[in-house]
């Protein structure tokens, strides 16, 4: 058929993805020319780097740091003479038991990370000494303190917290309360919950202006509720998040055949803070335009158990065919009014051929004054035809009493 053709078509012509189903974002920054810029925030771009590099920099760091330091011991001793007078126990060296570069190295080891062996120890003989001490302590601290920092920061970040907050594969269009909305499912499978969970969501296409300016990638707000306050969630089990295709929605227009020809993405992202750590998590996922089922409705996953509500996580992303009109919801919104507006009308109609009870009380108040001038009031009950001829008769009677007055006198 043609959908079965459309479909491989769009199959083969895979649409390069904007961000990937893992959250990664697959965008690339090239030629980049004031990379200095990096060097302004280098606590940041060291926590960014990956995990080899970041293990690279921070023994690089302690093992320079140290050799820098050890070469200064051993200079000052060659300077001095120490090296010269290392069997002469009436010289009082700079620092005691350094023969050399390994032994300075040594030293400078012992100094920095406050080991203290005892069998090095620098003398009161020694004024340069003494100042390089205080300056190795003092920058060997300020290393501890940003090496151990950035190894921290790294470690604790919520990155990893992101891979047990879980997307649905598919997103889903169906009817709720006769509106058409766009769907998908979150669920968190730690026990631990996200604090101050909050869901957003962007369409990603590229468009034209009409003065013919190309838009790459053009982002577009997907309302989840952000007006009502739905988009915060209590996410304590997987919730269905629902956008409403209203006249402000970007698939306003959009019916199950045109969805099929679309090249577009739709990024989801949650955020929200680790109730653990208190650090702000984010977690992104996407869908491309074949991942949105169009007539498909999530398959219910929890149950009431003995105590507690059981979560199966093994329907997570199963979802089941529903009746779903295959029309735009600009077109079932218009045929939703024409239908009001035909039983308005109809109703209209009805209520104007028959005459209303404020009428029929009128005209049974009239014709019963008619009667009374007559001689005789009557009164009627039924339809106002009857009212009608019996007013006739009323009057017919009246005359007929009148005219044998006036014969017999």
């Amino acid at each position: 058929t043609d959908r079965t053709v459309v479909t491989h078509t769009r199959a083969r012509r895979k649409r390069q993805r904007y961000v990937e189903k893992n959250g990664r974002c697959n965008v690339q920054h090239g030629n980049m020319r004031e990379t200095y810029r990096y060097l302004t925030d280098i606590f940041t771009t060291l926590v960014d780097l990956n995990w080899r590099c970041s293990l690279f920099v921070f023994v690089m760091a302690y093992a320079v740091t140290w050799l820098f330091f050890g070469a200064i011991w051993y200079l000052i001793a060659y300077c001095r003479g120490d090296l010269d007078h290392l069997e002469d126990e009436d010289w009082t060296p700079c620092v005691n038991n350094v023969n050399g570069f390994i032994s300075a190295f040594l030293f400078s080891i012992e100094t920095e990370t406050t080991i203290g062996y005892g069998h090095r120890v620098i003398t009161d003989q020694c004024p340069v000494g003494t100042m390089l001490l205080l300056l190795q302590a003092i920058l060997g601290s300020m290393v501890n303190a940003f090496m151990v920092g950035c190894m921290f920061v790294k470690i604790s970040q919520p990155n990893k917290r992101a891979e047990t907050l879980v997307f649905s594969k598919h997103a889903i269009i169906s009817l709720r309360d006769d509106k058409l909305c766009l769907m998908f499912r979150v669920g968190d499978l730690r026990s631990s919950h996200i604090v101050g969970a909050n869901m957003r969501a962007k369409l990603i296409k590229s468009k034209q202006t009409q003065e013919g300016e190309f838009i790459p990638l053009d982002q577009t707000d997907i309302s989840v509720g952000f007006e009502t306050g739905n988009d915060r969630l209590f996410l304590v089990s997987p919730l269905v998040i629902s956008h409403e295709i209203d006249a402000h929605s970007a698939f306003w227009d959009m019916s199950q055949a045109q969805l099929e020809k679309e090249d577009f993405e739709i990024v989801v992202i949650l955020e929200g803070m680790v109730e653990a750590t208190g650090m702000t998590c984010q977690a992104r996922s996407s869908y491309l335009a074949e991942e949105v089922l169009w007539g498909h409705r999530f398959s219910p996953m929890m149950s009431l158990a003995e105590g507690f509500f059981d979560v199966d996580y093994g329907a997570f992303h199963q979802t089941f065919e529903v009746d779903t009109p295959s029309c735009s919801a600009r077109e079932l919104a218009l045929a939703a009014a024409r239908l009001d507006a035909h039983l308005y009308w109809s109703i209209s109609s009805r209520l104007d051929e028959e005459p209303t009870l404020v009428e029929q009380a009128a005209k049974q108040a009239d014709g019963s004054s008619a009667n009374s001038k007559g001689g005789e009031p009557i009164f009627t009950v039924g339809e106002m035809t009857d009212i009608q001829e019996q007013t006739g008769l009323g009057e017919l009677n009246g005359s007929i009493t009148t005219d044998q007055s006036e014969s017999e006198a």
